[in-house]
Parts: C-alpha cells; sequence; structure tokens
C-alpha cells in the first residue's frame, strides 16, 4: 500500500517540493533503473580499482575473495530492500523518513552527515571520471602531461573541470533525464568491459590461465589476519563500499512503481551483477600480470597500455559515464536533498546541488596530493564505519520501534504534540547512540587496540547503532501510533 496524502497543511520549515510525498503517478522508475544504479555502482573506475584491489590485498586465493564479493552483494540487497521499503510506501526521501526516528529537527543531523560523506564521495568520484576524460584526450588529440599542481597535470586539471561541468548540467536536467543516462550507461560497460577481456585474452594468449590460476591459488600466507578473519574483512569493505547508498536507498526507491520492482532491480543489480563484473576484474587483472609484468588496478591505465585507439576511445567513454552516473546517484542527489532539508523554505534540492558541487571540487582535488595517502580499503573503511549507526538507527527504528506504521502529516509537523517532536524536535537518545557507535566503528579502522576489526567498522557500527537506539527508545513514553 502507498500512503503519499498529507492531511494537514506541512510546517514550511520542514517540507519543499522536493522533500514532499511522491504520488504514485508521478513514478516512472522500474526494476530495470534500480539494476542500473547498481551497475554504474559497480562499474565505476573506483568500483572496478576497489574489486582487483581486494583480490591482491589480504593474500586469499581467488575464490575466496570473489565468493566474499558475492556474500557481501546479497547481503547489502538485503539491506537497501529494507531502507528502500518505507520510501517506496510513503514516497519521501531518506532526510524525510530520517525525522521519525531522529526528531524533526534532529534528522537534520544525520542528513548533514550522510550529506558530509556522500560530498567526499562525490569528489573522489569526480576525480576518478576525469582519469577517464583524460584518457580520451590523450588518445584523440595527443594532449598529457603539462604543469603539475596538487598531484595533477594541466591536462588531469583540464579534465577535472569537464567532469564537474558535466555531472551538473545533467543533475540540473531532472532525475528523468538521469534515469535515461543510467539506462544508457549500466548495460554498455559490459559490452566495452567484456571486449577488454578479449583483447587481453589475445594479447596474452593461453599464459593468461596460469596467471588466473595464481590468483585463485593465493600466496603462501594471509596477509594481515588468519584467512577466516580476511574473508570476512572482504565482505565487512565490500558493504562499506556500498555504505553511503545503502543508508539512503529511499532517495531512489521513492521514485519506483511497487517494492516488487525494487526488489527485483537489488537481485540483478547486486549479487549477480557483483559475481559478473568481479569475475571480469580478476580476469583483466591476471591479463596484465602477463602483458606488463604487473596486477594494474585501474582500467584507465590497463587500457592506455594496450594501446587500442578504438577500444581506448569506447572504454574512455563508457567508464566516464559509468562514473558519472553512480556519482550522481549515490554521491549528488543524497547530499543535494540533504543539505535541502537543512532550509527547505530557502534551499531547493538544485540549490543544494550546486552547493554540494562546489565543495566536492576542491575534495577532489586533494585526492591525488592528500586523501588517496590513507589507501582505498582505509578511505572507504572510514566512511563507512562513520555512517553505519546511522543505518541501524533507522532500520531499528522503523521495523522495531515504529513497527513499519509511519504518520506522513507528523513527518512534515513541528507541532510539539507530533508523534516525531520528541524534546523541541530532537531525539536525543537517537544522537547519543549515534555517536556511542560511530566512535566505537571508526576506531576498528584507526585505533592499534581494536586493529583486529579492522574492515568489520560498519557491521560493528550499524549494530551497535541499532542496539542502542532499541534500548534507549524502550526507556522512553510510547510515542502516539500513527492512524
Amino acid at each position: 500500500m502507498i500512503d503519499t496524502d498529507l492531511r494537514r497543511a506541512p510546517d514550511a520549515g520542514l517540507h519543499n517540493a522536493d522533500l514532499a510525498p511522491l504520488p504514485s503517478d508521478k513514478r516512472g522508475w522500474g526494476a530495470f533503473e534500480i539494476f542500473n544504479v547498481w551497475n554504474n555502482d559497480i562499474q565505476s573506475l573506483f568500483g572496478y580499482t576497489l574489486a582487483a584491489s581486494l583480490f591482491l590485498s589480504y593474500g586469499l586465493n581467488g575464490w575466496a575473495v570473489f565468493a566474499a564479493i558475492v556474500i557481501a552483494g546479497a547481503i547489502v540487497m538485503w539491506l537497501v530492500n529494507l531502507t528502500g521499503r518505507p520510501s517506496v510506501r510513503y514516497g519521501v526521501p531518506y532526510p524525510v523518513i530520517a525525522r521519525a526516528a531522529m526528531g524533526v529537527q534532529g534528522a537534520k543531523f544525520p542528513a548533514l552527515v550522510r550529506g558530509v560523506v556522500a560530498i567526499f564521495w562525490y569528489g573522489v568520484q569526480t576525480y576518478f571520471a576525469s582519469t577517464a576524460v583524460a584518457l580520451l584526450l590523450n588518445a584523440l588529440l595527443g594532449l598529457e602531461g603539462g604543469a603539475e599542481f596538487l598531484g595533477m597535470t594541466a591536462v588531469g586539471w583540464l579534465s577535472y573541470l569537464i567532469v564537474c561541468v558535466f555531472q551538473v548540467a545533467l543533475f540540473m536536467k531532472g532525475i528523468d533525464w538521469i534515469g535515461r543516462f543510467l539506462n544508457w550507461a549500466g548495460p554498455f560497460v559490459y559490452v566495452v568491459m567484456i571486449a577488454l577481456m578479449l583483447v587481453i585474452w589475445a594479447k596474452a594468449g593461453n599464459a593468461i590461465f596460469p596467471a588466473l590460476g595464481s590468483i585463485f591459488e593465493g600466496r603462501a600466507e594471509v596477509v594481515g589476519p588468519g584467512p577466516v578473519m580476511a574473508f570476512l574483512a572482504v565482505i565487512g569493505t565490500m558493504i562499506a563500499y556500498f555504505a553511503a547508498v545503502v543508508i539512503n536507498f529511499g532517495d531512489f526507491s521513492r521514485f519506483v512503481k511497487s517494492e516488487s520492482a525494487m526488489k527485483r532491480g537489488n537481485f540483478w543489480g547486486l549479487p549477480v551483477s557483483i559475481a559478473v563484473f568481479s569475475f571480469i576484474a580478476l580476469f583483466v587483472t591476471a591479463g596484465t600480470v602477463v602483458l606488463f609484468g604487473e596486477a594494474l588496478t585501474n582500467p584507465a591505465e590497463i587500457v592506455e597500455r594496450v594501446d587500442n585507439l578504438a577500444l581506448t576511445v569506447i572504454a574512455a567513454i563508457t567508464f566516464f559515464a559509468a562514473t558519472v552516473g553512480i556519482n550522481l546517484v549515490a554521491n549528488f542527489i543524497p547530499p543535494a536533498y540533504d543539505i535541502a532539508n537543512l532550509a527547505p523554505e530557502r534551499i531547493s534540492a538544485k540549490a543544494g546541488g550546486v552547493i554540494t558541487a562546489l565543495i566536492a571540487f576542491f575534495i577532489g582535488a586533494l585526492w591525488v596530493s592528500l586523501i588517496s595517502k590513507i589507501g582505498i580499503t582505509g578511505f572507504v573503511d572510514t566512511l563507512g564505519a562513520l555512517l553505519a549507526p546511522l543505518y541501524g538507527i533507522l532500520v531499528v527504528d522503523y521495523y522495531l520501534v515504529q513497527r513499519g506504521e509511519l504518520s506522513v502529516d507528523d513527518l512534515f509537523s513541528n507541532d510539539p504534540s507530533g508523534r516525531y517532536y520528541y524534546d523541541a524536535g530532537w531525539n536525543r537518545d537517537a544522537i547519543i547512540a549515534f555517536a556511542v557507535a560511530a566512535v566505537f566503528s571508526t576506531g576498528t579502522v584507526w585505533l592499534p587496540a581494536l586493529a583486529q576489526l579492522s574492515g568489520f567498522g560498519w557491521i560493528f557500527g550499524a549494530a551497535l547503532g541499532g542496539v542502542l537506539h532499541l534500548a534507549l527508545s524502550r526507556r522512553r513514553a510510547p510515542q502516539p501510533r500513527a492512524t
């Protein structure tokens, strides 16, 4: 059942056209659009680099890493089915759903945290997309190099600016244009990745199979934790990679026609797509060992070294499209909504998008010279651990505290008698639950005393945040049930 009716006039400080419930006749997305949300996420340049790096990082054999990645995809599917359901039913984005747990004013805090993390991701993914544009400029025009500033050459900066402008322009066209863009980019990346795999195979010949076998057999010693812990750490890191989308999946599921369409798209886009794409990444990585004497994990660099002009041009355009696609849906639309949620009467989603782009411009520019020094897995685990408690709180609140029933009117009401007003609009217990869980989960990444738990930050953070929220909620007098 879809319930999007507002029976009372909403408070101007909590409502605008972008945050309002979306009626069923305004929803045009089906399973294919959701499938392509995940396709673009997995197939981005950063996603490929992360998958290829995991095959090489822990010393596990390739089958174990492959299985861990697929299991992580199945877990993420289950997680987003939980967070997507309330937004399908009520037609509102994540910042509005969060008001039930955090309070109508307190929800601005988790939305801001989520927005800041998304802006970091947006800047980094923008940089990765710019490497594909630089590859294209070099292939077509012979442009390369130039003076360096903050770790990027002149061509790198030109490519970075092109991506920044393109993303903002596409966002301004609206969600329907973004959906069409994803529907083109997602499937086409598969075509290009299969073509790249075949070219690598043709150049490497049968020698690729011993190299592939050596990756599947693994090294003599497992790096860091024992094999079981390393296996679980790969699962944890992959879940953390999707953490930003997992928590605010409602920003996309609100555009879906039905919950069953959402679930079908999640199934084909997560465990199935991850399995196929990860195998291609593994196969191509093995080929680079044969051809270049080293394992390359950046597909843009691989394509450049293959030295095939047609493949280079097509691949550069496709990698650019896939990375831009996921950047828009995972890292641009959410903070645009989150920033609009801070002052709905003054800031629209488009204005929030412009603010996002301006801040992210500087973050992406610092990726090469500063942020990347913590490493890809460290970067992913840190941001995932920070967001994890918000997921646990949101899910536990909706399913166990609210019991799957929300009052749409009270989500947009500043009335002290409203169900989600709590203490002056803030649910301080939920804020406490987030703070305690976030300190612990991020500590698993950075504190030596918790080093054995590294890779599990998202899992511990989500579980601890949810448990604390449930325990603290039961101390309060019950809120009036939705009618």
